[in-house]
């Protein structure tokens, strides 16, 4: 041994009547589709509560400003008034306003009222009186209050003695000598906002009373137009959620359909539908389901196959063990006796060879599947297989270089695995080398692969053979090796593992001008 230094779509089971939604693009994710369709109800409901108890406070929140300038500015006017005037006031103001005003003495007693002076100038809404949409109203009122966390605000009532104590504001505002905002429901849950601020320096109070009822129905109305955008949303959604259904519940039907009859085996041309204009989830699974049919039936083709070749191979040497073992018992020559005895153990070695060949061929795929790759120096690997033939004697007298090309020969794979590719290479290489022939090795890195070419100085194989030598039980060896000394599997054996590293093996001419066979192994580089 010298080393050199290194220098598609398949037919559908039939067209479907699409409708306009169906036509749509399909290269969107599903999973945007369904968070969409699930979420846009749900986003505009829950956005639309927020909205309205925003504006709702809002207008509150002006109202309660209105209220304390307007009994701010009415105490004023009534401050340096005479009662005659000041009760003119409270009626003129009152009907203008839309307001109920009380002035309370020092002493707390009630002076005034324009209710009592004047017909009121707003009454409350009855419940009991209302049509079913207002309850609905009020219903939804409340549950905004509970789901927005809005603070509940206390029934308005008249106090059952109308004095200035009777009302938490008034006392607040004589206390401390400024104005005070109070809110109160009305019975129909309309806002009621009243405002006490005194009236000079005297201890006269004025207590200002409005039921703001267009704010309620400022909101109701809002609501009611939200109500019916929720609704369209909801449309909608209902819309595209029987879409996304046919969308999906459709082809994974078909798929279903395909896979039970596949599954039950009783028709061997089923078509799994490929769905090859889908470029979303359910397209790549249609496609996978499909590749992977197609797979498991290459699957249990090679194994009937491979089977039947068993049986066939096996045959051969078991029906020569026979006659030689029949035959036994009527020979009585004892020099034919032990040529028959020579052949039944060649049978039964040939035998052997073949059951063990055949069960490292059944397994490799389960044990490579299972296996974990790591990084080889496929050069070196090469050198120490060499290097140990050398020693025990198997190269026959050939000599084997090996030359590296290329910065690294790393490739990722099984080292057990390799070695029996290399090996069953360089058995074959031996085999058809003349006594003390040339046997070149060269390993290189291209472009992200590994390749080692292995040439002998045999008789070399024909292009319409170079398939043909990679099949199963196909055993063409040279005269002077015995005969059923090969099981035929060794080169289907290197080529199903260099497969299950991702590489190929391969038979390429020679190089010109010289003789024998090459055979290619291709790895993927670490």
């Amino acid at each position: 041994m010298h080393e050199l230094p290194a220098g598609e779509p398949a037919r559908e089971d039939g067209p479907l009547r699409e409708p306009l939604l169906r036509r749509l693009p399909r290269s969107i994710s599903l999973t945007p589709r369904i968070l969409a369709v699930n979420l846009v109800p749900l986003v505009a409901m829950g956005g639309s509560l927020f909205f309205l108890d925003s504006y709702r406070r809002q207008l509150l929140d002006e109202r309660y400003k209105l209220a304390r300038i307007e009994a701010q500015i009415m105490a004023e006017a009534l401050a340096g008034a005479t009662p005659e005037r000041q009760r003119a006031l409270l009626v003129q103001v009152g009907k203008e306003q839309n307001m109920r005003l009380r002035i309370y003495d020092p002493d707390g007693t009630l002076a005034a009222d324009s209710f009592a002076l004047a017909p009121p100038s707003f009454t409350f809404g009855d419940p009991g009186a209302d049509p079913w949409p207002e309850d609905l109203a009020r219903w939804m009122d409340a549950a905004v209050d509970v789901l927005t966390g809005a603070r509940a605000a206390p029934a308005y009532s008249e106090p059952a003695e109308p004095d200035a104590d009777a009302w938490p504001e008034l006392a607040r505002a004589r206390q401390q000598g400024l104005t005070q905002i109070e809110l109160r429901h009305a019975p129909d849950r309309t806002p009621v906002i009243t405002a006490a601020a005194p009236v000079g320096l005297r201890g006269v109070t004025l207590m200002t009373t409005r039921n703001a009822r267009d704010i309620t129905l400022a909101v109701r109305s809002a609501r009611s137009q939200l109500t019916s955008i929720i609704a369209l949303a909801l449309a909608l959604s209902i819309v595209l959620s029987l879409y996304l259904a046919r969308t999906i519940i459709d082809p994974l039907r078909r798929l279903s359909r395909a896979a039970v009859r596949v599954r039950l085996g009783r028709d061997r041309d089923v078509e799994v539908p490929r769905m090859g204009e889908r470029g979303d989830e359910l397209g790549v699974l249609s496609r996978a389901v499909s590749d992977m049919t197609a797979a498991l039936r290459l699957r249990i083709d090679a194994t009937e196959t491979f089977a039947a070749d068993v049986a066939h191979e096996i045959k051969n040497p078991l029906a020569s063990l026979r006659s030689a073992v029949d035959s036994l018992e009527r020979v009585e020559d004892a020099g034919l006796r032990t040529q028959l005895i020579g052949i039944a153990a060649h049978d039964v070695r040939r035998i052997d060879r073949l059951v063990t060949e055949i069960a490292e061929a059944s397994r490799i795929d389960a044990e490579m599947s299972r296996a974990t790759f790591e990084a080889i120096d496929l050069a070196a690997l090469i050198h120490n297989m060499v290097v140990a033939r050398e020693e025990r004697g198997l190269n026959r007298g050939c000599t084997i270089t090996i030359e590296r090309q290329g910065r690294s020969t790393l490739v990722s794979g099984v080292p057990l695995r390799l070695e029996r590719v290399i090996e069953n290479l360089l058995d074959n290489a031996v085999s058809f080398s003349p006594p003390a022939g040339l046997i070149d090795v060269t390993v290189s890195h291209h472009d992200d692969r590994v390749t080692a070419i292995i040439c002998d100085q045999g008789p070399g194989i024909p292009a319409v053979a170079r398939e043909k030598v990679f099949a199963r039980f196909h055993s063409v060896r040279p005269e002077e090796e015995g005969f059923g000394h090969h099981s035929g599997l060794g080169l289907a054996i290197a080529r199903t593992i260099a497969e299950a590293h991702d590489g190929s093996l391969q038979v390429m001419s020679p190089p010109e001008g010289r003789a024998g066979a090459c055979l290619v192994l291709d790895l993927p580089a670490a």
